[in-house]
């Protein structure tokens, strides 16, 4: 299979030859060989794992975002990706970065939140007066 990775700005990694990918979705974990069928799956971040013939695996923390499989060609497409050898730092930097930075966005989601229904409340008063 040939593994493409892409960044919102830019192609993170491209990789020929690769056996098996394991990718972490909203149901669990999600395995692809080259004979499977076509698919899409919605990522959650989680550690992207790649083996090429020959090779050892190959870890990469991802974020959130999709995977696509078309043919022998799987595009995974995410907001962030750090490569590294040892599961463990992606795991923390996993942890550290994409799980915290979910945090913030809800934190401003809500703040949005409490902003639009302000501006709704003193549209409704305007109009009542």
């Amino acid at each position: 299979m040939n593994l493409k990775i892409l960044l919102p700005f830019r192609i993170f990694m491209e990789k020929q030859d690769v056996s098996r990918i394991v990718v972490q979705t909203i149901d669990g974990s999600f395995g692809l060989l080259s004979r499977r069928l076509d698919c899409v799956a919605a990522l959650v971040p989680g550690i992207l794992v790649y083996q090429t013939e020959g090779e050892r695996e190959t870890y990469v923390a991802v974020d959130r975002g999709v995977l696509v499989k078309a043919g022998l060609s799987v595009t995974v497409s995410v907001r962030q990706a750090i490569a590294g050898n040892e599961v463990e730092q992606l795991k923390s930097a996993l942890e550290e970065q994409f799980l915290t930075l979910d945090e913030q966005e809800k934190k401003v989601r809500m703040s949005t939140a409490k902003l639009e229904s302000g501006f709704v409340h003193r549209f409704a008063s305007l109009q009542n007066e």
